[in-house]
């Protein structure tokens, strides 16, 4: 019999090579004014980018651009917002990594209220619950890793002693439109692909392997991680490959929707606190964690003495 679960919402997504081409057309005839948040060297490096800004431009669509590096911190959303409260923003457009889409959701989320993020961040803010009321947010990722682009959640950080990483969440944060075009990934270095890599495959793993899984995430979960384990190292070591990075892109999609539906493990409870003391890119952290944690998952799992144990034939059937 099939236990029960709950399954949540996820964007309208449009996944595709070529597919950013189409966003133009998305935003113009709905939208006039839009933000629109990438890492700084992405238009220079994306070969697209003057015809859509052009495009825009063509369909009077008035774009404002800004950039972050690194993570999001309260105190960039809360200048950010500050800075655009005033401009009628009706659409937020993030492209780039987890970093820039988490910081395009958090801003989208704050452009309608007066207010710090950090009042409604959870475990360390104020306790605030966020209405919900947010302006219509499209996230396009640029690498294949945290699968932000499919999740309710922005994670916000402030590194150091007494450092933090933390989630502004609520339902209606779901990016409105996933755009996922494989294309944008090509120049993403080889260290940040590998990087991104292992977060995807964690997150993938520990969703399969959580007791909180259903066989709709357990399906998600393995299409994923097939797709990544024979494209990982092909997009690390050839990264103009388009099919694997296509695979890297779904399985990091796949990794977003099932995180948010049957939650993570170990490596992750160890990923947000280290992440909050120290500046390391979270899926280096996830690498380096992942070998230790479940060779200790199936230790515990071995030491029950149940070969029939659910959870040690999903870690069978990985390794496989």
């Amino acid at each position: 019999m099939i236990s029960p679960f709950a399954f949540a919402r996820i964007p309208r997504i449009i996944f595709g090579t070529g597919k950013f081409a189409r966003l133009a057309g998305i935003i113009s005839g709905h939208c006039n004014n839009a933000l629109v948040i990438t890492s700084p060297g992405f238009p220079g490096r994306c070969r697209a980018w003057t015809q859509f800004s052009d495009e825009l431009k063509k369909n009077s669509v008035e774009m404002h651009h800004t950039t972050i590096s690194g993570e999001p911190s309260p105190d960039f959303v809360d200048a950010t917002v500050f800075e655009y409260s005033g401009s009628d923003i009706n659409v937020v457009i993030s492209i780039g990594g987890g970093s820039v889409i988490d910081a395009g959701k958090a801003v989208s989320a704050m452009l309608h209220l007066n207010e710090s993020v950090f009042d409604y961040l959870e475990g360390v803010g104020t306790g605030k619950e966020h209405p919900g009321s947010k302006v219509p947010f499209i996230a396009l990722p640029t690498t294949s890793g945290t699968g932000s682009e499919t999740t309710k959640n922005a994670v916000l950080s402030k590194i150091g002693v007494d450092g933090f990483k933390k989630s502004l969440r609520h339902d209606n944060f779901v990016p409105d439109i996933a755009m996922i075009d494989p294309e944008l990934a090509l120049s993403c270095p080889p260290a940040v692909t590998a990087a991104c890599g292992l977060d995807a495959f964690t997150q993938l793993l520990e969703s399969y392997t959580s007791t909180e899984s259903s066989p709709m995430t357990d399906a998600l979960a393995y299409s994923g991680l097939e797709r990544l384990s024979r494209s990982l190292m092909e997009s690390c070591n050839y990264g103009d490959n388009l099919d694997a990075r296509a695979d890297m892109a779904y399985a990091a999609m796949l990794s977003g929707i099932t995180l948010a539906n049957a939650g993570l493990g170990i490596v992750h409870g160890l990923a947000g606190p280290i992440g909050g003391f120290f500046d390391i890119p979270h899926g280096v952290v996830c690498g380096t964690l992942l070998a230790v944690a479940t060779s200790t998952n199936i230790r515990v799992l071995t030491d029950m003495q149940n070969p029939d144990n659910p959870l040690l034939i999903k870690y069978a059937r990985v390794e496989i």
